[in-house]
């Protein structure tokens, strides 16, 4: 996963995906840097927030999802 790249291509601080998370700016920032993993919760929140799927954010798919709506 490459939270720093999500984040940044939706021109987001650490900050605010922080915030959006509930947790400590430093802790998200642990999560960047890959000293420490996000809990499921966490995942699946980022997942939501950044559109993508989980597999998406462990590595497993390299493609993101496309949603449409009908």
């Amino acid at each position: 996963m490459n939270l720093k790249e999500l984040r940044k291509n939706k021109g987001l601080t650490q900050t605010e995906v922080a915030k959006y998370l509930n947790i400590a700016t430093n802790t998200y920032c642990w999560y960047e840097l890959k000293k420490i993993e996000p809990p499921m919760e966490a995942l699946k929140k980022l997942a939501d927030y950044y559109n993508v799927s989980l597999d998406y954010l462990c590595g497993h798919e390299t493609k993101h999802l496309i949603y449409t709506y009908n």
